[in-house]
């Protein structure tokens, strides 16, 4: 008996090209499924195990003497059925997850046996929950857990966005209804202004403070990182060139970065200097902004944002140069560490007063 050989050809790998391009899709989309239901429910048991902690063993108070004797004991024969996982610190977890996670549970309702589980974001595992719980403003966790779920954070950049304090840096200018809406919300800009934070944080460039370093050289090592480098930036960036050349009267001039906003349909143009901000920076931008708004944007775009990037920047340099009504060209300041509370709360005091001054002047 003989074997029939199939020959090989162009015409059968790409009939496999077609078929393997059809199966492998469904295949990662089951994978991913299996995989968000599996984190979803160990959020629900999680949040449940605390539940029972918390209002069933403690007859719902939170008491402060409650015995870690039992919860060594739980973990014990937890881990001994179940296998590892529910270690002390883990079950200390899920009864601050389950308190945290409460507020407004009331004790009547625990005496009844009622217990509404919050609506937890689908996308978001266990180690997200752990991370958010450690934010004790509930402001501020309420708008970290929804920007990681509608950007789908890996649970790494949900600590880095943390520790960047991208909450505070973000509702630095807004009032009470604006603060509000960004807690419930999240991060959606709807103006320039918005779009942009201070102080730029990069401390992802592992670059000393004290550095001397050339602009050139800071260019390079953002473009080497462009991908944390966009996470800073912010919701709405894509990169689109570098030193984009611009030519005028024969002449060549180069501006650093430039970014397309695609949720506020225009073009940013990034100039990076390594001092504090000039009123020739300002003047250079304005030459970037009027240029990209004559001679490149087209039929949809919005007027161009020009964003300067420096170390130090006189509020009142920018006014004086650019005049009261400038909404098109900003400047910020831009750090090699994560900002501390102290250094934020500073600087809002500075902006405060600095209005205050303005209003006084009118």
């Amino acid at each position: 008996m003989t074997t029939q050989i199939i020959p090989i050809n162009s015409s059968y790998d790409k009939s496999i090209d077609r078929v393997y391009d059809q199966i492998s899709p469904l295949i990662r989309h089951a994978r991913e499924s299996i995989l968000r239901t599996i984190d979803t429910t160990m959020v629900h048991t999680y949040w449940n195990i605390g539940r029972y902690i918390v209002e069933e063993e403690q007859t719902g108070e939170a008491r402060a003497e409650y015995g870690k004797e039992l919860l060594r004991k739980l973990s014990e024969r937890l881990n001994k059925e179940f296998g590892r996982g529910f270690s002390l610190s883990t079950l200390e977890d899920t009864r601050k997850f389950y308190l945290v996670y409460s507020p407004s549970l009331k004790k009547t309702h625990a005496a009844r046996g009622e217990f509404e589980m919050p609506d937890f974001q689908a996308n978001l595992s266990w180690t997200h929950y752990r991370i958010l719980m450690r934010v004790t403003r509930p402001e501020a966790r309420s708008f970290y857990e929804i920007e990681a779920s509608k950007n789908c954070w890996p649970s790494r950049v949900l600590e880095r966005q943390i520790g960047s304090l991208l909450f505070d840096r973000l509702s630095k200018s807004k009032d009470k209804e604006g603060l509000l809406k960004l807690a419930q919300q999240g991060h959606t800009p709807t103006k320039p202004e918005e779009a942009l934070k201070e102080p730029v944080v990069l401390e992802f460039l592992d670059i000393p403070e004290a550095h001397q370093l050339t602009e050139t050289k800071l260019e390079e090592a953002l473009i080497s990182n462009l991908q944390h480098f966009l996470l800073e930036l912010g919701k709405g960036f894509a990169f689109v060139s570098r030193q984009k050349r611009l030519t005028l009267d024969g002449k060549n001039y180069y501006t650093d970065l430039v970014f397309y906003h695609t949720i506020l349909k225009c073009y940013i143009v990034i100039d990076i200097k390594t001092h504090e901000l000039t009123h020739g920076d300002l003047g250079q931008m304005q030459f970037y902004v009027n240029y990209y708004d004559k001679e490149i944007i087209t039929k949809g775009d919005n007027p161009t944002i020009g964003l300067i990037l420096c170390t130090e920047k006189s509020d009142a340099m920018v006014k004086y140069t650019l005049g009261e009504k400038n909404e098109k060209i900003f400047a910020k300041k831009y750090q090699f560490h994560l900002p501390t509370e102290q250094e934020l709360e500073a600087e809002l005091k500075r902006e405060i007063q600095l209005i205050k001054e303005q209003l006084k002047k009118r």
